[in-house]
């Protein structure tokens, strides 16, 4: 439905009531007098939970996070929250990253709460993202919040809810949550704090969580003195644990990129504060040369996503993306798990539906299952939590996340970093490297090699477009890719999965999202996805080789990287 300039002021106007701050409304008044624009961008509608919660850019409107569209969510989660848990006591914990503002928006998120009668544990200061979902647990608290825009550029922040399990959100909760947030007005917010239901949290937290991280990811790995790391926080709240984690671990040589260490939403030395992109990890590189460094490590700004770069076979360092670490990752703690006796046959290892195939061979190889989700770690959480049964060894996505068993129940950029050193320095100490292991795999396994490509289009016009091309891809479905017939078509939305060859339709047993898989005969999968936190679609590429010894790597990965090439450029994509 096409909105109005008229229905887009009409919103404005109702926050310049009395209920709103001057400050507030001497924005919005501008905003009507000398941009319509902005005005419509920040009133067109209200800004709505994703896969990773509520994120956008920071303004006055209702479409952009501030003190009252936060204020709205957390009255509705209050709300909610007191249905649920009638006649209990009900304890949050709150935690916020290094972004403009959102030390401001985490009290006022901490108010609200209190002035509905619910205990609230706030951190002094910024803190990673998986130590709020730890620290949900830790204290038994009913729900936390975690005040973050994750890599996105510096306009924006986010909030993201965790339930008592210190997983996020996930149906039936989101939508129910969603429901009591849309029945309020904004005149429904309690402001009001109590402040002897607030208490602020520290040290005590960090300790049990820095000893948690070293339990789960560290394996008394060998090499450690003479093994050389690389560090940078890319301006964020890693500063504040990692390093600590490593030295515990018994890593001496660390080396932080002082330039980025200092916590800044503004993130001055990059485009972006994302390690997904090359160009984040610059500083770190060079570092790395100077010292020598055996590994880089990069971590986002909220602590859940890491970047790792490694020695390749010429001695320069190589990225690796998600995929890369997440399989070697694996492979290594399925390793340990085995040789430890400990794989009883109730054990699984979790990935998600637009990562690397390889994750299926590695759970044959090791007898153990390989449970496949949606996109976002939220619905890892939730298989540890539906099969109770099961124990979970290990997992993650192609996005650069990585959960090490479940004392954290989102990915955990703090003990995955861990786990990347123990890797690459048990290697190294046996003659050998994190990449060259990486290389024994694919003999091992088969080699799958990935590409993801990203398509920003911002605004309205934006999301029309990503729409669009959805619409496109389900109407008029590729038939070939790169010469290789597309044999099967999964589609999330409809949760139907169709084999192209005989017509034969299967249902789906995964909630429903709006992601398109192809799959042809020759083993190439081609997924689309629109992003749920960002103004983007995705393209998620995996195509397959068979490599007989590791002498053959580089001729492969050439014929690998050169279908690649072709099928990007077949699909207009390149």
């Amino acid at each position: 439905m096409e909105i109005t300039i008229e229905t887009v002021i009409n919103n404005a106007k109702s926050w310049l009531t009395d209920f709103f701050d001057d400050e507030t409304k001497k924005e919005v008044q501008k905003l009507i007098d000398t941009n319509a624009d902005e005005l419509k961008e920040s009133f067109y509608k209200n800004l709505e939970f994703g896969t990773g919660g509520m994120r956008g850019t920071m303004g006055v409107g209702t479409n952009r996070i501030n003190k009252y569209t936060l204020g709205k969510n957390t009255q509705g989660l209050s709300n909610y929250l007191k249905k649920v848990f009638k006649n209990e006591e009900i304890k949050v914990a709150i935690a916020y990253d290094c972004r403009n503002n959102s030390d401001t928006l985490a009290r006022v998120v901490a108010n609200v709460f209190s002035a509905n009668g619910i205990k609230v544990y706030l951190f002094s200061e910024l803190r990673p993202t998986p130590e709020l979902s730890f620290t949900v647990k830790h204290l038994g608290c009913k729900c936390g919040v975690v005040l973050t825009a994750s890599h996105n550029p510096p306009e924006y922040n986010g909030y993201k809810v965790y339930w008592a399990d210190g997983g996020q959100i996930v149906p039936p909760q989101d939508a129910e949550i969603i429901n009591e947030i849309e029945s309020l007005n904004f005149e429904d917010i309690n402001f009001d704090a109590n402040h002897s239901l607030l208490s602020i949290i520290d040290r005590e937290i960090d300790e049990a969580f820095i000893k948690e991280s070293i339990n789960n990811g560290s394996f008394g790995t060998k090499g450690k003195d003479n093994f050389k790391i690389v560090f940078t926080s890319l301006h964020g709240t890693s500063i504040t644990i990692l390093p600590e984690v490593l030295k515990r671990a018994g890593y001496k040589n660390v080396y932080i990129v002082e330039e980025q260490a200092k916590p800044d939403g503004n993130f001055p030395t990059v485009k972006s504060p994302n390690p997904e992109e090359p160009e984040a990890l610059t500083m770190a590189l060079k570092k790395a040369e100077e010292v020598n460094a055996d590994m880089v490590i990069g971590t986002d700004p909220d602590c859940d996503r890491l970047g790792v770069a490694v020695r390749g076979l010429d001695g320069k360092m190589i990225l690796l993306n998600g995929n890369q670490t997440m399989v070697l990752m694996t492979k290594f703690l399925l390793d340990k798990w085995k040789n430890s006796g400990k794989l009883e046959g109730n054990e699984f290892i979790a990935t998600t539906i637009v990562s690397t195939p390889m994750m299926n061979e590695l759970a044959k190889a090791y007898d153990v299952e390989c449970k496949v989700s949606l996109t976002g770690f939220k619905w890892i959480a939730k298989m540890i939590e539906d099969y109770p049964n099961q124990q979970f060894i290990g997992g993650g996505e192609e996005s650069f996340g990585f959960m090490v068993g479940d004392f954290v129940r989102d990915k955990d950029a703090v003990t995955a970093s861990l786990l990347a050193c123990e890797i690459a320095a048990e290697a190294k100490a046996n003659g050998s490297s994190f990449y060259q292991e990486l290389i024994n795999s694919y003999v091992q396994f088969g080699f799958f090699k990935e590409k993801l490509i990203s398509l920003t289009k911002k605004g309205i016009s934006g999301l029309q477009e990503i729409s669009q091309m959805m619409i496109d891809l389900r109407e008029n479905p590729v038939k070939t890719i790169d010469g290789a017939k597309v044999v099967r078509i999964e589609d999330y939305k409809s949760s139907v999965a169709k084999n192209m060859i005989t017509g034969t339709e299967e249902k789906i047993d995964i909630p429903k999202s709006n992601v398109l898989i192809y799959y042809t005969e020759d083993g190439t999968k081609m997924a689309a996805r629109p992003s749920g936190t960002e103004p983007k679609i995705k393209f998620y590429f995996s195509v397959k080789g068979t490599l007989n010894k590791a002498e053959d790597f580089e001729k492969v990965n050439h014929h690998l990287d050169t279908k690649i090439g072709r099928i990007l450029s077949e699909l207009k994509l390149s």
